[in-house]
């Protein structure tokens, strides 16, 4: 089947194209510093940019594949023309903050990209103007712009895989060998970046099937896959038992059978489907059906391509025993493509739009990108202030006592609490307040302070589990006054009361004994919280949010034996 006519004006389309990126990518830089020096995001501090400095004076086996390595090696790269070897740990030993910029910013640039590609791929698959719009949906839906402002891999994986499309789509109408070429590369280097973004091959089998059946091409696109994926995820075949042990953990993870306590969606498949209305957009979702009954109607080689592999993605993923919104991403570009072309048809068929395409293209972007364009300014100026929880230690700062200890909820990096920056404002340790360990407990089974020894080990997803009302009397008997605690633990507790009754009437304990001595609020004046979710609550998405971070509380305890 031809490929559908280009767009007649050239000159137009790549000046709307470039705009297009620019605005992209100005959506994606705006705010991206936010929380910094300290990385709030338990697995942006955890994982990409930690090992691609750890690269420099070790292996690069990364000895960890729970998650692919390809952004990490990227990241490791970008370090190296930046600073060289030795001077990236200078640069993060002296200020975290600018290393992280960097992370950032490699993830928002490579989000950028995928718009441009998707552009590329959606006149593949029909013409210029639908390319345009979907990548316009791109650009500014909210989950693709948010998560650009963080160092890890789920928009990074959006570049691969649009590119994977451009050449299904060549695939799919022309069945050149440089199409097979494009998609396997696309394909190998985006299940390098993310696992699950293989799906993308199940578009690429169904094109090959619908096409000219080429086999040449098909073993082409194969072999181009696994040396892309080789090549970026080397150590999968160098150190194949740990690769396979990272896959095992990852797997089960994901279906451990137990979820996260404060994960109340009964349903992962009716969960994402939700997530969609907001991630992607309500009026793109519903595009995404528009487009899939008009390509039926017309075009349904198009709709034998794209149209399963989103829907068998969300089959698996919400089967999952846990679920996130941006686990979805990897289907995005192919949703954005569904929804562009539906939008574009519906607008086509209108009477006094059917002879001016172009308005019609116009209206399907105003349509579709709407509601993601007033999220995503939203949340990168949000992105851009101050986070509560960086108020909470300015005041700390400011109005604890000289060797006052303070007991520190897990809602923020230890660096957080155990470097106070300025030496004029530290004790003669090195520390101005001590934090209560995130990682162990120091109190023993009977609620008394354990003074000696490491203390059990508490993983800081159990902390409101282990948590209960004995605990307050251990904190006053040892002198720790002050408590902090945050809506991202608490949260998780009042979200499913029934499961730790003990954190409620530790809450219940804290509140009768100790008296609220600051607090901040991320929230508008006058909104009331947020319920928690580990969507919401972490990327700030309604637009009752005002600032970043959690609800910030600090207890100074009443008859606490270290009281001033």
């Amino acid at each position: 089947m031809p490929a559908p006519a280009e767009n007649r004006a050239p000159g137009r389309y790549w000046l709307l194209l470039g705009a297009l990126l620019l605005a992209a990518l100005g959506l994606r830089l705006w705010g991206l510093r936010h929380g910094l020096p300290y990385v709030y995001n338990a697995d942006e501090n955890a994982h990409f940019v930690a090992r691609a400095i750890g690269m420099f004076g070790h292996s690069y086996n990364p000895g960890y594949f729970i998650n692919p390595p390809a952004f990490t090696y990227l990241l490791h790269a970008v370090f190296w023309v930046r600073w060289g070897g030795d001077g990236v740990q200078v640069a993060l030993a002296e200020n975290a903050g600018d290393v992280f910029v960097v992370a950032r910013a490699a993830s928002a640039v490579l989000g950028t990209v995928a718009v441009g590609l998707l552009a590329w791929a959606g006149a593949r698959f029909f013409d210029r103007r639908t390319g345009l719009v979907a990548a316009a949906l791109l650009a500014v839906a909210f989950l693709p712009v948010h998560y650009s402002h963080l160092a890890l891999n789920d928009v990074p994986t959006l570049a691969p895989v649009a590119l994977a499309l451009v050449g299904i789509g060549g695939v799919l109408h022309r069945g050149r060998l440089l199409d097979f070429g494009i998609a396997g590369v696309g394909l190998g280097l985006a299940c390098a970046t993310k696992y699950t973004a293989g799906i993308v091959l199940l578009c690429l089998l169904a094109a090959a099937l619908l096409g000219r059946r080429d086999l040449r091409g098909l073993v082409l696109a194969g072999a181009l896959a696994l040396a892309a994926f080789a090549v970026a995820n080397p150590y999968a075949l160098l150190d194949f038992g740990a690769f396979r042990d990272g896959l095992n953990e990852q797997a089960s993870a994901s279906s451990d059978g137990g979820g996260k306590l404060g994960l109340t969606e009964p349903s992962g498949i009716l969960y994402y489907l939700r997530t969609t209305l907001w991630g992607l957009g309500a009026v793109p979702a519903a595009g995404v059906l528009l487009g899939v009954v008009w390509l039926l109607r017309g075009r349904w080689r198009i709709a034998v391509v794209l149209a399963p592999a989103p829907l068998l993605f969300l089959l698996f993923m919400g089967t999952q025993d846990r679920f996130f919104a941006r686990w979805l991403l990897p289907v995005y570009p192919i949703l954005c493509l569904l929804a562009a072309h539906g939008a574009v048809r519906t607008f086509e068929s209108l009477p006094r739009l059917r002879v001016r395409p172009a308005w019609a293209a116009a209206a399907a972007a105003v349509v579709l990108c709407a509601q993601g364009l007033v999220l995503s300014v939203h949340n990168s100026a949000l992105l851009a202030r101050e986070d509560t929880r960086q108020l909470a230690r300015e005041w700390l700062i400011g109005e604890l006592p000289e060797g006052e200890k303070l007991v520190v909820e897990p809602v923020a990096p230890d660096q957080w609490a155990m470097d106070a920056g300025d030496p004029s404002e530290v004790t003669g340790n090195g520390n101005r307040w001590i934090k209560w360990s995130t990682s162990r407990s120091r109190v023993n089974n009977d609620g008394t302070l354990r003074r000696g020894g490491v203390g059990r080990t508490v993983k800081l997803e159990d902390y409101e589990r282990t948590t209960r009302p004995e605990l307050v009397g251990a904190y006053a008997r040892g002198g720790y006054c002050l408590v902090l605690t945050g809506s991202t633990q608490f949260g998780r507790a009042y979200a499913e009361p029934e499961e730790v009754p003990e954190a409620i009437r530790y809450y219940d304990e804290l509140r009768r004994r100790g008296r609220v001595v600051f607090s901040a609020s991320p929230y508008d004046p006058g909104e009331g919280p947020v319920p928690f979710s580990f969507d919401d609550s972490f990327n700030y998405r309604p637009l009752a949010y005002a600032r970043p971070g959690p609800e910030i509380v600090i207890y100074r305890l009443r008859d606490c034996a270290g009281a001033p």
